[in-house]
């Protein structure tokens, strides 16, 4: 008599637990196709009520326009501030502490490449967590924000300390004159510089992420740009003001400051599951990445003080700022695009891939290859602008003439199309390899865009200057040939 109930009472059951999976697996499959392909695939209101998880808002469909219409704000707005930035470089070249410690204009590009190293690192990773959905409640927001904070301080921290290695080395190697309190100065400045700027960047990055999901603005296409409009200047400012006030005295006791201070970001940044993984494996191209801008720091070192060159002082930030934004815009949108739509990132064995070729980078029918061609096409219009601005401000001690553009432009358009199609290999590259593109891919494509923008505007210099003496030599032989009577001393060709 009892068991009969209990079987009855079972078999009543057993239904219902069916049922409540069967709506689990519902509710779980309509999450990711949510995610996924930017729809719900399922019409059972009943369900769908009953979940109280928030669901990431979907990207918006994105035309050639509106891509273009959201960058080109936040492209011009960085593109003025490396303007000023170039302004401001123009005017501290000449101060004591930069012509007594030469080793200073090596730190320029490492330090100014921190904006992709570690802010548009921070920008594109806050970005994709804002997209699929990790940053709609503000328990996740507020973790996420400390934990990445915490991280760039330590990053910033190690690699201003190692940038100023480099520029010892960089500067003692030729000149086999090792000076102890040059490098101590050197130390103070970028690793004060580094901690500062990287500390007031991601405070706006972070401001700027939270307001553009808010307004339904993808924050790929204009946090990057945002963090590299006031990165340039306000750490140009910062090295050219630290440096000059630091004495003997102050400078160890800063650097011990700073350094003393890693261990508490290091405590915090452990705390976040994604920030501690990058704590742990993100070093590789932030420190690999500072020595390519290094490099590019000792060809402004060795071109800055020479009268044929004038104008790298003030150019040379515009052209790599202007090439390192648009691939970190580039790169961020691509990652992002991997993440909602590609399979998972750590495939055990994931499947070669044929390396892209140019036509389908820059003329394929997908949404990455239309922003390409938009952010390609914002390159000379762009340039422009800021070549007329800076000639207007009168700086850089050059004249606007159509042979100084055409090479400028020629320089700049070439930049710009090696670092989109780079960043369109290894983007993919590093996904298909179990690293996020977030984290890795960004310090390599600026700290490219600053070596290349840095010698090609090296050797635009260096053909206009052979192109203008070639020119002067030929008029001076045509004005001997039209009036043969008229001598002039040989000196003066």
């Amino acid at each position: 008599m009892t068991s009969i109930p209990d079987r009855s009472d079972q078999e009543n059951e057993r239904p219902d637990m069916v049922v409540l999976d069967c709506r689990a697996n519902a509710k779980g499959q309509r999450e990711e196709d949510a995610l996924l392909e930017n729809a719900s695939q399922s019409n059972e209101s009943d369900d769908t009520s009953t979940d109280q998880s928030p669901v990431p808002p979907a990207p918006l469909k994105e035309t050639s326009f509106s891509i273009g219409l959201q960058v080109l704000f936040p492209f011009l707005l960085a593109g003025f501030g490396t303007v000023a930035a170039g302004m401001v470089l123009d005017i501290v070249q000449h101060w004591t502490v930069f012509t007594e410690v030469t080793e200073v204009f090596i730190l320029v590009p490492a330090l100014l490449g921190l904006k992709g190293n570690l802010e548009m690192t921070l920008a594109s990773r806050l970005s994709t967590a804002a997209n699929i959905g990790q940053m709609d409640t503000a328990k996740d927001m507020w973790k996420m924000i400390m934990g990445n904070l915490a991280l760039i301080q330590v990053q910033a921290t190690v690699v201003g300390f190692l940038a100023s290695i480099a520029a010892v080395i960089f500067g003692w190697i030729p000149e086999g004159n090792f000076k102890m309190g040059h490098a101590v100065l050197l130390c103070a400045s970028s690793v004060a510089t580094a901690f500062i700027a990287s500390l007031l960047l991601g405070l706006i990055m972070i401001g700027v992420i939270i307001a553009s999901r808010k307004v339904g603005i993808n924050p790929d296409n204009v946090a990057t740009p945002i963090a590299a409009s006031l990165g340039d200047l306000i750490t140009l400012a910062l090295l050219a003001g630290i440096s000059t006030e630091f004495n003997d005295y102050a400078n160890p006791m800063v650097c011990a400051f700073f350094v003393a201070l890693t261990p508490i970001w290091v405590l915090i940044a452990r705390r976040t599951p994604s920030t501690r993984e990058v704590l742990y494996s993100g070093w590789e191209p932030v420190i690999i990445a500072m020595a390519i801008s290094s490099v590019g720091g000792l060809i402004l070192d060795k071109t800055v003080s020479n009268p044929n060159f004038a104008g790298m002082a003030v150019f040379t930030p515009v052209i790599n700022g202007v090439g390192g934004n648009l691939v970190a815009v580039q790169a961020s949108r691509i990652s992002t695009y991997l993440h909602m739509n590609a399979l998972p990132i750590a495939e055990p064995n994931p499947a070669p891939r044929k390396c892209p070729t140019p036509w389908s980078t820059f003329f394929g029918s997908g949404v990455n290859a239309r922003s390409a061609r938009v952010l390609f096409l914002l390159v000379a219009p762009g340039h422009l602008v800021f070549l007329y601005t800076i000639n207007s401000m009168q700086g850089g001690h050059t004249t606007l003439t159509s042979v100084f553009i055409a090479f400028y432009l020629a320089a700049a358009l070439l930049q710009v199309v090696i670092l989109l199609y780079l960043a369109d290999w290894m983007v993919n590259w590093m996904w298909h390899r179990g690293m996020d593109p977030d984290n890795f891919s960004i310090p390599y494509l600026t700290a490219l865009g600053d070596l290349l923008g840095t010698g090609f505007l090296a050797l635009k210099f260096t053909r206009l200057s052979k192109s203008v003496q070639l020119v002067m030599v030929t008029g001076y032989l045509s004005s001997l040939i039209s009036s043969p009577s008229v001598s002039a001393p040989a000196a003066s060709i």
